[in-house]
């Protein structure tokens, strides 16, 4: 059975650029959306979202979904109009040839991935993955063209078209645009019903480049429950082995035990397993050997840290060109936030 998504929102949000640190398109696209939904809106120095749902008491609950994408940002435009980048965030090299791109400079210009063609190489380089650092940029301009609207500093995103694949969603950075599509349609089915505890949908910023906003948000909203809102790896492919897969898409929203940055808290993750388990809500518990999210952010930096979990959605092919998503795995999570968030009052928080 399909799961009905708000498919033209997703892509919009998908679509819309924002690297880390340049976030301000994706920014302004979520501040257009939360407003409605929400009591209050405050952006924060750094550019963190918060769009505040007032509670029954003054206790604080924070769920925070990371806006930037990984990209790239110009470094030098050689005299043949060729741009040479480097990273913002982590990228698989192998998967970056012959990809088209969008640069963010006066206007935006397409352009195209290239490295020397496999038929140069010698023997042993063909072996070999490609480094970021022999990739350039091909616009089909020429440098007086490129120079006239691209400048060392400007962003760069992947461009790629969102499309529907069976009952999942195939598209670039849902690494981290689908948790920011779940904590909107948490704030939409929240919105006209009261939750115990203020509740702050925190969009944060560059999480990418090592969860920054999310540490200076948790700091000023120092918050005494939290749930972090990210991606996590299926690795449900042909020649993986039982114990690599970490999740498994069409298998439920995963409830993080722990990750490379991140011990949740025993109390949380109980709490979440209940909670899914009365609202029937398929789920399956996730341990991310390496790599982090804002879940540690929003655990260790508030003023007095924080009893903190984090709903991991399931995907394919994490920092890739493209990525996928099971749409039954999206609707699990949304269910299981919007459930976390009404009962925190009604649990037993002293075992």
């Amino acid at each position: 059975m399909n799961v009905m998504m708000d498919l033209e929102l997703l892509d919009k949000i998908c679509s819309t650029p924002g690297t880390s640190g340049y976030e301000k398109r994706i920014r302004d696209l979520v501040i257009e959306l939360a407003t409605p939904l929400c009591d209050e809106l405050e952006v924060d120095p750094m550019g963190n979202v918060m769009a505040i749902k007032k509670g029954k008491t003054d206790k604080r609950v924070m769920a925070a979904a990371h806006m930037d994408e990984i990209g790239f940002i110009v470094t030098h435009v050689d005299d043949d109009g060729f741009i040479r980048f480097h990273t913002l965030g982590g990228f698989d090299p192998k998967t970056l040839t012959s990809q088209r791109v969008i640069v963010h400079g006066k206007k935006d210009i397409i352009g195209v991935m290239g490295t020397k063609p496999i038929h140069l190489m010698k023997q042993e380089e063909r072996s070999k993955v490609v480094p970021i650092s022999d990739y350039f940029i091909d616009t089909g301009m020429s440098k007086k063209e490129v120079d006239k609207y691209v400048s060392l500093g400007n962003p760069i995103t992947r461009e790629r078209q969102m499309i529907e694949m069976g009952d999942c969603v195939n598209s670039k950075s849902l690494d981290n645009r689908i948790s920011v599509y779940i904590l909107l349609k948490t704030l939409e089915a929240l919105k006209g019903k009261t939750v115990p505890y203020d509740f702050y949908a925190t969009f944060t910023v560059q999480e990418e480049v090592g969860l920054r906003g999310a540490i200076s948000s948790a700091h000023l909203v120092d918050p005494d429950f939290a749930f972090g809102l990210d991606v996590t790896i299926a690795f449900d492919v042909p020649g993986a082995q039982p114990h690599e897969m970490i999740t498994r898409l069409g298998k439920g929203t995963a409830i993080k035990v722990m990750d490379g940055s991140t011990i949740c808290d025993y109390r949380m993750v109980e709490y979440m397993k209940e909670t899914a388990d009365k609202s029937k809500i398929k789920w399956q518990a996730e341990i991310l050997p390496a790599g982090g999210t804002d879940t540690a952010g929003l655990q260790r930096y508030g003023k007095k840290g924080a009893i903190a979990g984090a709903i991991s959605i399931p995907l394919r092919n994490m920092h890739q060109t493209i990525e996928m998503v099971n749409k039954k795995d999206v609707e699990a999570s949304i269910k299981l936030l919007v459930a976390c968030v009404n009962g925190l009052d009604k649990y037993k928080w002293d075992h």
